[in-house]
């Protein structure tokens, strides 16, 4: 490479850092990954290269960075995380990013002091393409068989050097929803690098006994017991096989009826080791069966519908505070969630819920097709936010709205002088619409009713002449400040993901595979970004494999299947941005989010405090 020169344009420093954390939080005392740099390179055009990097909560207020190319310093003292540079793309590029604080005291940690990362020649422009192995086809007889596609996805890193790994769902092309009879193909996760060296790391087939569909495996990804490596938990049954090849349970059973159900045999809980895909432990699953008819039907509906999470309730190891796994079942009548504890040998319940037991029929009927983990009365535990009821972080209920199931919902901090959570929620109670409410009490701010099933709702800040988080529905006939305020009412305004894409400090719109701005001066949707060669997920959902603050700077990627379903491609944003900001995976609301986007109906990941128009920028670290 000749030339390298920046193409960004002069900016003016708007902010040094800014908080990514919510303050109830003690980030010394719990155990959280530790990530690397995060360095990637993308060609963003024929000759232009964007090099980005993440900014962590243990680098010094005044650290800067020097950019290397090719053993060749270009760039010193930035104090930038997204670079966009002149770069012949059809030649292999080594970048190297050097972090340092002058005279600053406060020293940087090894694992950010240095970064690699080597592009490719003729690398793809606008995106990182992760190559797949895709699954034979799978026979049920031999008349029938079901193709294979990459679903949702999951992230962690499960060998311990700093990096995230991608995990990966196949569903077969005859999935069902529980309400639908029929057959469907095995379930396989699997694991892949995302900047490393390609190839599949390891698979786990779940078998004939674990049906395909949007409510049946939820898998959790995350570092239960601190040792730095993620773990992968999910439901498993008998024929269940490993990353090395080793079968749970009994090899030849198969408990599938005659509708393609699976409504008797064991349930159970397994631990994978993510290094591996090993089974590390196997017990019951709890909350089990027992008789379907308790859950509202007899054909496998109501009780064969699972959410799961992970949060900090109380498990500690060593002085730090480590996460736990909660697995659920239920939530259009009862509704029961077990936490569990793994201390790298063995999986020990906490507590467990049952909204049929005394005290707790509030809670019954209450359950979202998603859930959200987050601490909603800063005490430092975090609380399950079970659609339209609360359990707290000792597995007692917290409170109960009564005003029934949805599909989605949205907890964040909604104003920017208010570090108090609050939940926007759509209902599929006809008549109760959507209602935005107090995530610690309940209370009810504002309802707008709608007389049919309210399926879909979004809140994000679109607009800057509006104070705060703006929401919006199916129902409400337009965007809501949070007073229930109609602000404005434009045309064809997604509710499905929200995404930070082009640099500035408002969210913009991710439905199927393009991204919308919200244009406030006209009041109409603009297309921003239109990701080409790939296809959403499930069906009208139309949701990525898994969208968030990935790689790279705080900014989020999109990830999305190929057309072939034999890649995802990961996309990264080409706008440079005059902020920089404490990567977004480091705000525990956020990272839990993100944690829980394979579950059930996908939602887009919020974090545990204000981010938009009007943010707080004078500190660095509340979290500290």
């Amino acid at each position: 490479m000749n030339k390298v020169y920046i193409l960004i344009s002069i900016l003016l420093w708007s902010i040094s850092t800014a908080v990514f954390s919510q303050s109830a939080y003690s980030l010394d005392k719990m155990s959280v990954e530790k990530l690397d740099r995060g360095l990637i390179a993308m060609r963003q055009s024929e000759d232009s290269v964007s090099v980005s990097w993440r900014l962590s909560r243990e680098d010094p207020d005044n650290v800067l960075f020097d950019l290397w190319v090719d053993g060749k310093c270009v760039i010193k003292n930035t104090k930038y995380t997204y670079l966009m540079l002149a770069c012949d793309g059809t030649k292999e590029h080594r970048f190297e990013v050097q972090a340092h604080a002058g005279k600053s005291q406060k020293a940087i940690a090894k694992r950010l002091q240095k970064a690699s990362y080597t592009l490719p020649a003729n690398a793809p422009i606008g995106y990182l393409d992760i190559a797949l192995n895709r699954p034979e086809d799978y026979w049920l007889d031999v008349n029938n068989s079901c193709s294979y596609s990459p679903n949702d996805c999951a992230v962690g890193d499960v060998d311990g050097d700093g990096q995230l790994e991608l995990i990966v769902k196949w569903d077969p092309s005859n999935s069902h929803d529980n309400s639908h009879n029929g057959f469907t193909g095995n379930v396989y996760i699997d694991c892949y690098e995302i900047t490393g060296p390609s190839g599949l790391k390891w698979r786990i087939d779940l078998g004939p006994n674990i049906r395909a569909g949007a409510h049946y495996t939820q898998f959790m990804v995350y570092d239960l017991d601190g040792d730095g490596k993620a773990e992968i938990v999910m439901k498993t049954a008998d024929g269940t096989i490993d990353g090395e090849g080793n079968v749970i349970g009994d090899s030849t059973a198969c408990w599938v009826n005659e509708n393609g159900h699976i409504m008797d045999g064991p349930e159970l809980l397994t631990v994978f080791g993510g290094e591996t895909g090993r089974a590390l432990y196997t017990t019951d699953y709890v909350p089990g069966r027992g008789a379907p008819g308790l859950w509202g039907d007899n054909r496998g509906n109501r009780s064969e519908r699972y959410l799961a999470g992970v949060g900090y309730f109380g498990h500690e190891k060593d002085g730090k505070r480590l996460p736990s796994v909660v697995m659920c079942r239920g939530y259009y009548t009862r509704t029961a969630l077990a936490a569990w504890d793994w201390d790298g040998s063995e999986l020990k319940q906490r507590w467990f819920f049952d909204s049929y037991a005394d005290g707790w029929q509030d809670y019954s009927g209450q359950g979202n097709h998603s859930l959200h983990v987050i601490d909603v009365d800063t005490d430092g535990f975090d609380e399950i936010i079970y659609g339209s009821c609360t359990i707290d972080h000792d597995g007692k209920g917290l409170y109960s709205t009564k005003l029934g199931h949805g599909d989605a919902m949205h907890v964040t901090c909604f104003m920017p002088d208010d570090d108090c959570l609050q939940v926007w929620q759509c209902h599929e109670v006809k008549g109760t619409g959507s209602t935005f409410r107090d995530a610690r009490t309940g209370e009810i701010f504002f309802q707008i009713p709608f007389a049919d099933d309210c399926g879909r709702c979004m809140a994000a800040d679109i607009d800057p002449t509006n104070k705060g988080v703006e929401m919006w529905s199916i129902c409400t006939d337009g965007i809501r400040n949070v007073k229930g305020e109609k602000i404005a009412n434009p045309k064809r305004l997604s509710q499905n993901m929200g995404n930070w894409w082009d640099g500035d400090l408002l969210r913009e719109l991710l439905d199927k595979t393009y991204i919308t701005k919200y244009n406030w001066k006209t009041q109409k949707i603009e297309l921003l970004t239109s990701f080409l060669g790939v296809t959403s997920n499930n069906s009208t959902k139309s949701v990525p494999c898994l969208q968030g603050d990935i790689l790279g700077d705080w900014r989020e990627e999109v990830l999305l299947r190929s057309n072939d379903n034999e890649h995802i491609y990961l996309f990264l944003t080409p706008y440079t941005t005059e902020y920089r900001f404490n990567c977004f995976l480091e705000d525990i609301p956020y990272r839990l989010g993100l944690v829980v986007e394979n579950v059930g109906y996908n939602q887009p990941t919020q974090p545990g405090f204000y981010f938009g128009e009007g943010m707080k920028l004078s500190q660095r670290n509340r979290c500290k």
